[in-house]
């Protein structure tokens, strides 16, 4: 191809690159920006055809600088990602379940409430735990959870296991969790519900099962650290899809599919926080909830003091100017 033809071809999108490189290098924000990484791996291609080709030194100069500059605009823009995703840990996030205070609140209710009231039913009427959990689920609770048995929080086959072993299980089980709880909340917020409402019952028989017939301290040391996180996170992976529910149910002035979409822009984010949650989660149980070393106190100590950092974080993080934007 000749060179003038190969300059008329790609003369434009040139154009459209410098004037984008312009925009960025002043601070603004240029159009099409979300196209940048596409159209610069366009430019070195045609970059080393001409090269290839013999063409002008002028025109391999030019492309050659606008390759340099779109190198550094590029990796400027990356490096932004990671001051993106810090600045929504330390302060998005937690703005962001206080600005939703209301879901929040709604499924906190339905799953702390069914979880601390079933677990002082069954506590006070044993039997209540077989109308939930069959009695061979219930059996394999008590195996895991036995003072003598020597683990803790797993059955037998998985005692010997890798703790990283067991930190990926974790991470895929609580993740299944959490996602089918929020997913459901398209059906109207019902299927939110019904999972918050059910594993709270679930949670609540075992743990009202296991302090009746006194594995209480094994179960509750157990579950006391990371519980701060993982339980947190199934609450808010509730909220979110009630707001989910809620933008079908009223959607206001706006079109169901419109309302529905600005609900899944928050309700999606809020889902980042929860995975971010239940990573801590699955760390926190497998490298430390699992340890039958320390004393149950220190375990008690430890916990509290993690539910009293997932308190103040949700509640106080982000508050002052002077947190990331």
């Amino acid at each position: 191809m000749k060179q003038s033809l190969f300059e008329n071809r790609h003369k434009a999108e040139w154009a459209r690159f410098s004037l984008m490189l312009e925009q960025l290098e002043r601070g603004k924000e240029a159009s099409g920006i979300a196209s940048f990484p596409k159209d610069y791996r366009r430019l070195c291609q045609q970059l080393a055809l001409a090269q290839e080709r013999g063409y002008s030194s002028f025109l391999i100069d030019s492309l050659q600088q606008q390759v340099l500059r779109g190198h550094q605009q590029l990796y400027r823009h990356r490096s932004r990602l990671g001051a993106n995703i810090l600045s929504f840990i330390l302060a998005g996030f937690p703005r962001l379940v206080r600005e939703q205070w209301r879901f929040v609140l709604a499924a906190g209710l339905m799953f702390f409430g069914s979880l601390i009231g079933f677990a002082l039913l069954v506590y006070l009427f044993p039997d209540l735990v077989y109308n939930l959990i069959p009695a061979e689920q219930v059996s394999e609770m008590q195996s895991m959870y036995d003072p003598v048995a020597g683990h803790l929080g797993r059955s037998a086959e998985r005692a010997a296991s890798e703790d990283w072993v067991m930190f990926g299980y974790y991470i895929m089980h609580n993740i299944g969790i959490a996602f089918q709880t929020f997913a459901s909340g398209l059906l109207f917020g019902l299927g939110s519900a019904f999972f918050l409402l059910f594993n709270g019952l679930m949670i609540g028989a075992v743990a009202g099962h296991l302090t009746h017939i006194g594995f209480g301290q094994t179960f509750w040391s157990f579950v006391i650290g990371h519980g701060a996180f993982e339980l947190s996170a199934i609450a808010l992976a509730g909220a979110a899809g009630l707001q989910l529910g809620w933008a079908l149910i009223a959607p206001g002035r706006l079109p169901r599919a419109e309302a529905l979409r600005l609900a899944a822009r928050k309700s999606v984010l809020l889902i980042c926080g929860v995975m971010l949650f239940l990573l801590i989660a699955a760390f926190i149980e497998a490298y430390w909830s699992s340890m039958t070393a320390p004393a149950p106190t220190t375990k008690y100590l430890v916990g509290a003091v993690l539910w009293l950092l997932v308190a103040t974080y949700l509640l106080f993080a982000g508050r002052t100017r002077h947190a990331p934007e």
